[in-house]
């Protein structure tokens, strides 16, 4: 049962579900979970939250009579709401840097650059393998997981997406075959708190469905190694042996500890389809949560974007528009969220102006999905090599007539033109 009480109120051993208050005054960015610390009771009541909403069914109550302040007496129960209250969108920085009231947006407005990005994100990703891989080790060797470890690597993954979503999203599709089944959890965690945005759900709910990305797969440290990394195609008692790991996932988590509702339905849920044709449970589409349709989406292009074991990966631009060919695969609003997210060419795209010249898209258009900067370094009318241009095609005559497959082209190294040093040797 939920119930909302004064911030002074609130104790050790309360389950605090939601924050009653502007997102910029919350102290805490996961506003769901058992309050274990004095320390955090103290930043709560100093920090201009005036309310609170707790679940007395996972926690304590409030003070019996006599031990709570009589300036304030316990807050009578009341009927929870049909939607517990959610952080307000954060604030749009001012000219001198601090936060304005006055005008909120949200999603934000990208603080960095991509190329100023890239660097912080990069070194991200690195930590980021480090620890995904480590929790797949453990998994394997039958120790349970442990969510709560993950929070300040989602909130450091999120912050970098809040600054520039395309940044880590684009760095982490550049695995190499053996980095892919840590990095593509990273990679979702990314991809989901960028949606999350686009979807307009709060700061602390994008760092929750960004926590369900992280573990989304955490069921493959349960499969046999030469299955997950078989070079060729699965058998068919090997692909029904991996339909399993969204169920031995789920395991995982209820067995471990600070597993989220979103994190254990994401988990157990992403494979599920809008057809019924999904699995583990082919479930009809009135009983898969949107959290479960965002995980569908993101899952779906990174894994076909990424280089596996028994495939090259696509490009961006053609994984896209493959999967708006998908009928009764994808939620349509939500895949249309997605694609609003990363863009009709997301960043790497090779694609073809009308002057003939072929260019990498190097960041998107807020304000035209189809009109990206791009960098132009060919042409095909000389078939030959032009001197590196950036071109802002919202500011340009020139406009795209199709995408282009980097491999007919020949082009193995593309990804160094928008990521410099950072992007892997290929081919």
């Amino acid at each position: 049962m939920l119930k909302k009480i004064p911030v002074d109120q609130v104790r050790v051993g309360m389950h605090l579900h939601a924050l009653d208050g502007p997102w910029i005054d919350h102290p805490f960015w996961k506003t769901s979970f058992v309050i274990r610390d004095p320390a955090d009771v103290a930043k709560l009541r100093t920090s201009g939250v005036a309310g609170v909403w707790i679940d007395i069914g996972k926690g304590l109550d409030v003070a019996p009579e006599g031990a709570a302040s009589a300036a304030q007496p316990p807050a009578a129960p009341v009927a929870a709401p049909a939607s517990p209250p959610q952080p307000a969108a954060p604030p749009l920085p001012t000219s001198s840097g601090g936060p304005s009231r006055s005008a909120v947006t949200w999603p934000p407005v990208p603080s960095r650059t991509l190329q100023d990005e890239l660097k912080q994100a990069a070194a991200l990703c690195r930590q980021a393998h480090a620890q995904v891989k480590s929790m797949f080790t453990e998994a394997r060797l039958g120790r349970a997981a442990d969510a709560e470890q993950c929070l300040p690597l989602v909130n450091d993954i999120a912050d970098s997406v809040f600054r520039n979503p395309a940044a880590l999203v684009s760095l982490a599709r550049l695995k190499t075959q053996d980095d892919y089944t840590y990095l593509h959890s990273v990679a979702v965690c990314a991809l989901m708190i960028t949606l999350g945005r686009e979807l307009g759900l709060s700061p602390a709910a994008c760092r929750d469905v960004g926590l369900a990305g992280l573990m989304h797969d955490l069921g493959k440290a349960a499969m046999p190694l030469d299955i997950l990394n078989k070079p060729g195609k699965l058998t068919d008692a090997e692909y029904t042996l991996m339909k399993t790991h969204p169920l031995r996932g789920h395991e995982l988590l209820v067995e471990g500890r600070g597993a989220p509702e979103t994190a254990l339905d994401v988990c157990l849920n992403h494979h599920e389809r809008m057809d019924g044709a999904g699995y583990p449970n082919g479930l009809p589409p009135e009983r898969i949560s949107q959290f479960a349709r965002m995980g569908a989406v993101c899952d779906v292009y990174d894994a076909i974007t990424s280089d596996r074991p028994y495939k090259t990966g696509w490009d961006p631009a053609s994984s896209i528009a493959a999967m708006a060919s998908w009928k009764g695969h994808f939620d349509p609003v939500v895949f249309k969220a997605f694609v609003k997210g990363v863009g009709i060419y997301p960043v790497g795209s090779l694609v073809k102006l009308q002057s003939g010249r072929l260019g990498v898209v190097i960041e998107q258009n807020l304000q035209s999905l189809a009109a990206p900067r791009i960098k132009v370094f060919f042409s095909t009318k000389s078939n030959m090599p032009v001197s590196l241009q950036e071109l802002d095609l919202a500011r340009s005559n020139d406009k795209i007539v199709s995408r282009e497959d980097p491999k007919a082209w020949g082009f193995p190294q593309l990804d160094e033109l928008w990521a410099g040093e950072l992007a892997p040797k290929r081919g």
